[in-house]
This record gives structure tokens, sequence and C-alpha cells, in this order.
């Protein structure tokens, strides 16, 4: 699987076979059977998570047993817990697979290291952020000014696919509603 980690980083920029190999060495391909944990709440977040294969979300959950889904990522997308990467404090999210999926795995120091000898992937890693930077923010203001429809079509148009591969039950919790309230938007709109 690190064959499309690789078609991946040179779909995105030109590296040498060389660097590609220096990524290869400290690359772990894991393979996560649907509802297995890649991460658990409490565990502190070592890693940068690159899908390969299948879907994964990060989900809290609050006091009264309802989740909370932050976030999905499918193939060609990162994952994983920055605050608890960054701090060293244990994670308050649970990253759980929606199917069965494939992650190359690269702890940080050596992710680090990577960056500092391979411009280009450094550059690649500042762009990523970047974008997650204004998605989470274009996520906050649907949060705080949509509608729950509103909320439901902008989703629709973002990520169209989501909707036939993710559960109903986990599209409503990643918009911040109910299952019902989520069955009677899609009646209406169907």
């Amino acid at each position: 699987m690190f064959d499309l980690f690789e078609k991946y980083l040179l779909s995105k920029a030109a590296f040498a076979a060389s660097e590609l190999q220096q990524i290869e060495a400290v690359s772990v391909v894991r393979r996560l059977r649907k509802r297995q944990f890649l991460l658990q709440a409490g565990e502190v977040w070592a890693y940068n998570a690159f899908v390969a294969s299948g879907c994964l979300r990060t989900y809290t959950v609050d006091a009264k047993g309802a989740e909370h889904t932050l976030n999905f990522a499918v193939e060609n997308w990162w994952t994983g817990d920055r605050q608890s990467l960054t701090s060293g404090q244990p994670s308050g999210y649970n990253i759980e697979t929606v199917e069965d999926s494939t992650v190359v795995l690269i702890k940080d120091e050596q992710f680090k290291q990577l960056r500092q000898e391979i411009p280009t992937l450094n550059e690649l890693v500042n762009d990523i952020l970047h974008r997650s930077f204004l998605t989470a923010q274009t996520r906050i203001q649907a949060a705080i000014s949509y509608s729950a429809e509103e909320k439901y079509r902008a989703f629709l148009q973002q990520y169209p696919a989501f909707a036939l591969r993710i559960p109903q039950h986990m599209v409503a919790s990643y918009l911040g509603m109910t299952t019902e309230t989520l069955s009677r938007i899609r009646r209406h709109i169907a």
C-alpha cells in the first residue's frame, strides 16, 4: 500500500526516487477493519497518518454518551490529532474506521526530520495545513450561521460521495443535528 502513498506524493510534487525511498523507509502500513480504532481517547497521538484506502472518522463522546464527529478522512487525506501530536497530551478524540481501511503511519520525529531533509515534502505539508485551516474556518462559519438544511446542502456540495458512503447517523453527528432532523431534511430535499 505504500505505492498508493507514493502515487499521491508524486501527484502533488516532483520527488526524487531517493526521497521516496527515504520516506518509505520510515513508513509503516497498517490495515484496519471496519469499526477498529486507530486512536482512542486518552492515548497520546504520535504519528502523521495518510489514508491509503477506506474511510475514518474523528469523534468525541460526551458525558451523555452522544457522539460528536469532528471530521472524516478518505483516500488521499491525512488524519490524526494535531493537538495531541504537538502537545504530547492525551487525546480527547477517537479515530475509528467507518469501513475497512489502510493507513500509512510515520512517527512525528521521523516526519519532522523528513520535512527538514526534503524541502518538497515540507512545502506539501505547509500547503495541506493551510487548506485544512481554511476548511476548518469554513466549517465553523457554517456551524454558527447556517440552518440545518443549509448545513446539509453545503455538506452534499462539498462532499457528494460521503452521503453514499457514510452512515446517516455519522453525517448527522458531523453536522451537529439529530438523525431524525437529518432524515426530515433528506425527505424534504428529495
